[in-house]
Formats: structure tokens, sequence, C-alpha cells
């Protein structure tokens, strides 16, 4: 059930030591150092111009992940991790046009500061290889026009004790569906498969370095990521490292 935050300002001791172990699962522990695809030079850029790619299958994508994608699904954002143990990233929105995907565009970001793993827990510093559904989305600023359904609340804000650089990090945020109720504001504090497990994982804005599990992106992409977005072509992020993305399986391991 979808829950208003900012009409639960009188529960504030509760709601405020939920939301700073949300922000620390995102991207707190990137404070204490004073932080938070497809290959090639074009991807660094910042965007590219539309091509079709090939009609088998996201680039970069191997059997076992694409399988992963839903039938339904029209719109993947894919997170090409460049290393294991890397922390950047080159991110790419794919639009489904019959049986070919269409590159819409691409912007450098960053991941886990750790890299990846096929084994999250909290606390590891490496965001989570897979495929996961794009439900709902939030953040500090108002809706930026996005068909996703949105909550606005300030509990999104960063403290101002963390390094300035993360003030703004939570400004936009979309949920990564991973050990979280769907339909639920990204920062419910839900966990289906446990504690354990981490969680509040989000595409957020980029602050310049790695996160503690998190996908982040500069202000321009977020925007442009929540105004495109569309729930009824059923969006997912099919993320991890290249290697990992490429040759995915039970057999892979952080």
């Amino acid at each position: 059930m979808r829950q208003d935050y900012a009409r639960r300002a009188g529960a504030a001791p509760v709601i405020c030591g939920l939301l700073l172990a949300a922000l620390s699962a995102c991207g707190g522990a990137a404070v204490q150092h004073g932080s938070d695809g497809t290959s090639g030079a074009a991807g660094r850029r910042g965007g590219t111009s539309p091509g079709v790619a090939a009609a088998t299958g996201v680039p970069g994508v191997g059997d076992r992940l694409l399988r992963r994608i839903p039938a339904v699904s029209r719109q993947v954002v894919a997170v090409y991790g460049d290393g294991k143990d890397s922390a950047d990233a080159t991110v790419v929105l794919y639009s489904r046009r019959g049986r070919a995907w269409e590159r819409v565009r691409s912007w450098q970001g960053h991941n886990g500061k750790k890299g990846w793993t096929a084994e999250h827990h909290a606390g590891d510093n490496r965001s989570p290889v897979g495929v996961f559904t794009l439900t709902d989305a939030g953040g500090v600023l108002a809706d930026p026009g996005t068909r996703l359904p949105y909550t606005r609340s300030d509990s999104f804000a960063a403290p101002r004790w963390w390094a300035r650089s993360h003030w703004h990090d939570f400004d936009y945020v979309i949920a990564i569906d991973y050990n979280r109720v769907k339909g639920a504001p990204p920062d419910d504090p839900a966990r289906p498969e446990g504690e354990d497990k981490g969680g509040w994982i989000w595409l957020h804005m980029d602050h310049g370095s790695g996160t503690s599990a998190c996908v982040s992106l500069s202000r321009a992409a977020m925007e442009y990521l929540l105004r495109t977005l569309d729930p009824d072509r059923h969006p997912v992020v099919v993320m991890g490292d290249r290697d990992a993305l490429k040759d995915w399986g039970p057999s892979w391991r952080s």
C-alpha cells in the first residue's frame, strides 16, 4: 500500500530513523570517504543518436539474463559496469520497436564503489547483478512529469552532516525493485527477503563517484528517464559489469 510520507511528519523520530537507514543503504557509506555498457567513447559523451540494435536481444546481454526480461517489457535501462570491481558504468536506454531494440540515449554513471555481485547483502558496497522492474519514483523535488507513481517528500533529503557533494543525491530517485514491495514509495522500509539482503537500491542523482549499491546518473539523465519511462511499457533495468551481463549464471559470484 502506498504511504504518504509527507503527511506523517508528526512521526518524525520513527520516520527519520527509517530514512537515515534508507539513505545510508543507498549512499551513506560513501560519506565516510567524502564521496557517494556498451563500450566505446560514444557512451561517455552523455548522449548518443538513436540507432537500431540487433533484433535478437539487448546488446552485450547474454541469453540467461535476456530470458529474465518480461516478454511485455518495451523499455530497458541497461547498466554496463566497467569491471567487476569498478564503480564506473555506462547507462543506456533501449526502446523496443517490434523485434528490434532501439538505442535511445546513453550516459556516464556510477554503481557500487566496490563493483558488482550476484549475491548482494547489506553493507557490501556492491551493486546487485540482474534484471529488476522499475515501478516507483520519488524525491525531494516536484514530479518533473513522469508517468511512474511519484512520491515527493522532503524526507528524501540527505542529512546536512553528509558531505556537501551528497546533498542532492536524492532530489530524484527511481526505485530498483530489488527486495522491496512494488507499488510502495522508494523509501518504504519493507524487505520481503529479509534485512540481510539489503535494499533501498535506486537510480538516483550522481555526485561523481561510487555509491553503496545504487546506480547514479546526472540530473539531466534522471529527468529524461523520469519523463520517458512508461508503466504501460513495463520498464526494467538490466545491470551488472560487462562480463557478468554476457555470461551471468548460478556460478557467477562476487
